[in-house]
């Protein structure tokens, strides 16, 4: 389907989601909300790449929640009774979670790839990909505690488990910029490049080193260190047992010592697509 707020391309098993919107710092609009979580679930369900990059033009990455989202909310339900209000805005908010919460959940690891500023909803997002790239210019921050707000889409409950808990801590009660080089030090991006440019081209190399593998042992990656997250060390090893003995696929093992042996590259079926009753 196509996208207002993003371009997509797909190439090599690699799907490239680009924020489109250079003009207005990829600000998230109403529409990018609805957008990001339809593009993703796509991907993911159809198995349409194996890994997925977002990226955005222009002088930012994100300047992060479009003001105008909750001014039309208010709007809508000015006349409304307070508690009604209150429950309103928290599926809103919910709905938000969930346009993130999807990058977590996809079947494919999703990379950022981050110039200039990565602010407020920017950071959320960034937060639930599996990794994170930067340009030397680029900075973060958690704007929400600057305008007398509560961070409420994922950063609070994501960053904690990325960087150690006193930076986490101090840079939300903060709110202040920290910058690539300290992004890199507290561990919350992977590597520095000098220029966008050169980010993207190291970016889709990862990305497309990651697709050469067998999409099920990726996936199944993926989810043993989301598991892992909160679950016991005993807890994680057993689900790794029933995931093992449910999905360990022989044919991609022979057909990775095959190539090997044979001097080529390897050739994986695709993960089947998620059936969705209608």
């Amino acid at each position: 389907m196509p996208y207002s707020r993003f371009d997509l391309t797909i190439e090599d098993h690699v799907a490239h989601l680009q924020l489109n919107q250079p003009d207005k710092h990829n600000c998230m609009t109403a529409a990018f909300w609805r957008e990001l979580p339809a593009a993703v679930e796509e991907i993911s369900n159809r198995a349409l790449a194996r890994v997925i990059v977002i990226s955005s033009t222009g002088k930012h990455f994100s300047s992060g929640l479009d003001t105008s989202v909750f001014s039309a909310f208010n709007e809508d339900s000015s006349n409304s009774e307070k508690g009604r209000q209150g429950e309103t805005l928290m599926q809103t908010l919910k709905g938000f979670q969930h346009a993130f919460t999807c990058l977590e959940k996809a079947r494919v690891p999703v990379l950022a790839a981050i110039q200039g500023g990565c602010i407020g909803g920017g950071l959320d997002m960034v937060c639930a990909c599996d990794s994170r790239y930067c340009t030397e210019d680029a900075y973060f921050t958690v704007m929400e505690t600057k305008i007398a707000m509560t961070a409420d889409v994922g950063t609070l409950q994501r960053i904690q488990h990325l960087l150690p808990a006193g930076i986490a801590r101090e840079l939300a009660y903060t709110g202040r910029k920290f910058s690539a080089a300290e992004a890199l030090q507290f561990g919350l991006v992977n590597q520095v490049y000098p220029d966008q440019q050169s980010l993207l081209d190291a970016v889709m190399q990862i990305a497309r080193d990651i697709a050469a593998n067998s999409p099920l042992s990726v996936y199944g990656c993926k989810e043993m260190f989301n598991y892992a997250r909160e679950h016991s060390v005993d807890e994680s090893l057993q689900y790794q047992a029933v995931w093992q003995a449910g999905m360990f696929h022989q044919q991609d093992m022979v057909e990775a010592f095959s190539a090997k042996a044979e001097g080529r590259e390897p050739v994986y079926d695709e993960l089947n697509p998620i059936e969705t009753i209608e």
